[in-house]
């Protein structure tokens, strides 16, 4: 394995770019996972997210940001390269507010176009972005499966921060597998909120449902909330995912399997776009209590979850 520092110009596109090349012929020079750098970066007090790695590496996204030069400077000691040697290659920054545009659900998930359709009918504007307000900040789902492989009961809690002074609420949308009856799901608020109005599709097994703070947030101001849902007639489940729309700080979703009915793999995920391949793919281990948890730091938009794989 190589193990010195390399010379300025051992690897040609780190001299010549573009930068995704670059990274991507330094990184299979040094031989080390994404994994192992992001391990090597922390270390070093660096934080950055794998799926960040990983879209830089493949050209998806460009590192944009002061703390993004901090992140690449760290990747060149780490990789062995000399210092601005992939700085350089960066290029022009972003627009001044363009890192602020938030995606639509469903450019994010198609499958979900139908089901937000419903977003407009709680909104006092219909095509406003919905929760523009407010920032999530982190989020935990736990998740009940059934001996038949059925999700039983989700189980979120949420912190959010005000972008804008206001923000008195926050509109949940949930999309179950096909088949699901979503008529028999139930919403119920329980911490730092209450239930809102629902509305649930005719067409897709999906729905909407609004979770009120009943007070306005101020600006910078975070607020915790929990909410439960309750699947009574649910099919097997082959995924859970939850979509992110702007920078998440962390992400942890835990399932709980029914001893009886545990899946023969399951694979932490992160997708760009709900039709991309993964960009982060690793294998998960059910635990004692048939259990297993998937944890995701300073996500990036796109969409995490597990995937379940029963035979």
């Amino acid at each position: 394995m190589y193990q010195q520092r390399k010379e300025p110009g051992t690897v040609s596109a780190v001299r010549f770019g573009p930068f995704s090349r670059a990274l991507s012929e330094a990184v299979d020079h040094r031989g080390l996972s994404l994994s192992r750098i992001r391990a090597h970066l922390a270390a070093r007090g660096v934080s950055v997210a794998e799926s960040t790695l990983s879209y830089w590496r493949r050209g998806l996204r460009h590192p944009s940001t002061p703390r993004s030069l901090d992140v690449v400077r760290a990747l060149e000691a780490v990789l062995g390269l000399a210092p601005d040697s992939l700085v350089v290659l960066i290029g022009p920054q972003r627009r001044p507010g363009e890192s602020d545009r938030r995606p639509s659900l469903t450019e994010l998930r198609q499958s979900w176009t139908e089901t937000c359709t419903l977003l407009d009918e709680l909104s006092e504007s219909p095509g406003a972005a919905v929760n523009a307000k407010l920032d999530v900040v982190t989020v935990v789902d736990v998740l009940t499966m059934t001996a038949q492989g059925r999700i039983a009961e989700i189980s979120s809690t949420m912190v959010v921060r005000a972008r804008a002074s206001g923000a008195d609420g926050f509109v949940v949308t949930h999309q179950d597998e096909p088949g699901t009856d979503m008529e028999a799901t139930t919403v119920f608020a329980a911490d730092g909120c209450r239930k809102g109005r629902v509305r649930r599709s005719t067409s897709s097994p999906g729905m909407v449902f609004e979770l009120l703070f009943d007070r306005g947030l101020a600006e910078g101001e975070t607020h915790t909330f929990a909410f439960t849902l309750r699947l009574a007639a649910s099919v097997r489940s082959t995924c859970f995912h939850r979509t992110v729309r702007s920078r998440m700080s962390a992400y942890l979703l835990r399932l709980r399997f029914d001893p009886a009915a545990i899946p023969a793999r399951c694979v932490k995920t992160v997708r760009e776009r709900e039709e991309l391949a993964p960009v982060v793919s690793e294998p998960l281990h059910p635990g004692p209590g048939a259990s297993v948890s998937a944890y995701f730091e300073g996500l990036d938009v796109g969409i995490a979850g597990i995937d379940l794989i029963w035979e």
